[in-house]
């Protein structure tokens, strides 16, 4: 996959699910216990995950990397 397409995917799937956390603040999300466990859960976790990646996610593949290569070194 091209770092743009996956960069697409993650902001759009970050955009998306962000948006029940908003109604879990400002709405009667709250008030609904299956839901509001669904934004605490679910929802929440998803989007700080796709946040960090965004983030940072380009190091992390560097360090794998490194360790990928580091690993086919010693065997």
């Amino acid at each position: 996959m091209k770092a743009a397409t996956e960069r697409k995917i993650i902001r759009w799937l970050h955009i998306i699910l962000s948006i029940p956390i908003l109604g879990y603040i400002y709405g009667p999300v709250a008030a609904n216990p299956p839901a509001a466990n669904a934004v605490r859960w679910v929802f929440l976790p998803v989007v700080i995950v796709s946040g960090l990646w965004m983030w940072k996610g380009h190091l992390l593949k560097k360090k794998l990397r490194r360790q990928g290569k580091n690993v086919k070194l010693q065997m």
